[in-house]
């Protein structure tokens, strides 16, 4: 499994009830969690066990494997950091909840979209049950969204990497956030989408508390899954 550089930011366990280990990273920059995901990915083997980590990271854009930089439309003091997932352009800082289920989906009897099915269901349920009640999809448009001003804006992303079966990257929901850097991106792509957090709707919530309800919703999510015993599916590089 991963060896960690002793210089290198550390994480500590975190119950969540549910039968996946759960690490912590608190707030961190992205470089470090992003290569051990990779190191974790690249040296586990089938029998080892899932696990999901919890984060929030400092101020960072990212670029999706096959994204077009010039969805960056001002430059800042703020990194961009070419990563190895889906999609396009996203940003990360304090005050967003960021998931990453490291998970061999042969556990669960996952195809690709079914996975990320299950990703944005786990984000809806979390946002349903503290008083978003119009969380959703937008078809074509991976992530979730809440009506604002007459459109969908989006609260929530998606940008998932999978190898050898196995699954990185992952999900983040913003919850009280400075949104300015949104502004200064197509966020995912998309040229005037309205990026939202939670407080900026109404929801007055901990960070540490919708980290623990959008986890224990995972958890669940995916034991559901495990239980139903879908034929094990090798799926394709997303």
């Amino acid at each position: 499994m991963i060896h960690q550089d002793p210089s290198a930011p550390q994480y500590t366990p975190i119950e969540s009830g549910g039968f996946i280990p759960v690490k912590s990273w608190g707030l961190v920059p992205y470089p470090p969690v992003f290569e051990a995901m990779k190191q974790f990915t690249e040296a586990r083997t089938p029998e080892d066990p899932d696990e999901i980590w919890v984060c929030e990271h400092t101020s960072v854009f990212t670029l999706g494997l096959a994204g077009d930089p010039g969805h960056l439309l001002q430059r800042s003091n703020i990194p961009l950091v070419q990563t190895d997932r889906g999609g396009q352009i996203t940003y990360h800082g304090p005050g967003q909840v960021v998931v990453y289920p490291l998970l061999n989906l042969h556990h669960y009897g996952l195809k690709v979209r079914e996975y990320v099915n299950l990703l944005e269901q786990a984000i809806i349920d979390s946002l349903v049950a503290v008083g978003v009640a119009d969380a959703q999809r937008k078809p074509g448009a991976p992530g979730v969204y809440t009506w604002r001003h007459g459109q969908l804006a989006k609260v929530a992303a998606l940008g998932i990497k999978i190898r050898k079966g196995c699954t990185y990257h992952g999900l983040s929901l913003n919850v009280d956030m400075d949104l300015t850097p949104f502004t200064h991106i197509n966020p995912c792509g998309y040229a005037g989408l309205e990026t939202v957090d939670l407080r900026t709707i109404g929801v007055k919530i901990s960070l540490s508390e919708m980290q623990l309800l959008l986890v224990k919703n995972l958890q669940r999510a995916l034991d559901q899954a495990r239980s139903a015993g879908s034929s094990p599916v090798d799926p394709p590089a997303y």
